[in-house]
């Protein structure tokens, strides 16, 4: 039962996810898809993110349909238990809600990706006075539920995939964001770590 509500869990974020863009988007009267814009290397990035999402949404299904066993992955990559499942569920509802009130409270300003002249405004409030990334840090939680509760090298996979997208999608924003808004950007970085409590990781710009 506890991997049948993960893998609800996944899908209701997802679902959540596509809305609140897609309400975004209407707000603005266009897309908020940047991946293709801007630096090239969001065209991996994207990539990866729609590798890892429908991997999130298929694998844990098809274990679920297969009784929790398939093939090779019956043991798992780690000891697993009721009490990891369970941790695990609880890391995907959490992690889920926190991506999800974070990206609503962006509300216009959302976007998916970034690019240069096509950002919204900076938004500091809420959510993102504790993280410059809540959403990703989110997502990321998700990730980490789902191998929890479906701990074998497939799931495993998926979740490497998806934190090194993160990472490298966050290094890319945060590019983006100081070009675009300069002196109150760094200030902000100054304040708010890049994913959640302790020092804050602040890119010092480059020198000319």
């Amino acid at each position: 039962m506890i991997r049948i509500g993960a893998s609800l869990l996944v899908c209701l974020y997802v679902a959540g996810f596509l809305t609140l863009s897609m309400l975004a988007a209407r707000i603005m009267g266009r897309s908020v898809w940047l991946f293709g814009a801007g630096d090239p290397r969001q065209r991996w990035t994207g990539l990866a993110f729609r590798a890892a999402f429908l991997g999130a949404l298929l694998w844990p299904g098809y274990r679920v349909w297969q009784g929790g066993s398939v093939g090779l992955f019956q043991s798992g990559l780690l000891s697993h238990s009721g009490v990891v499942s369970t941790l695990g569920a609880v890391l995907i509802a959490v992690g889920g809600s926190f991506a999800l009130v974070s990206q609503y409270h962006m509300g216009a300003a959302w976007r998916i990706g970034a690019a240069e002249g096509q950002q919204g405004q900076l938004v500091v409030t809420g959510p993102f006075r504790w993280s410059r990334n809540p959403v990703f840090v989110g997502q990321s939680g998700v990730f980490l539920g789902l191998l929890l509760v479906f701990p074998d090298p497939v799931q495993f996979a998926v979740t490497a995939v998806a934190l090194l997208a993160i990472r490298a999608q966050v290094r890319i924003e945060e590019r983006v964001l100081r070009a675009t808004f300069g002196a109150v950007y760094e200030d902000y970085a100054r304040r708010v770590p890049r994913w959640i409590g302790g020092v804050s990781s602040h890119i010092v710009p480059k020198r000319a």
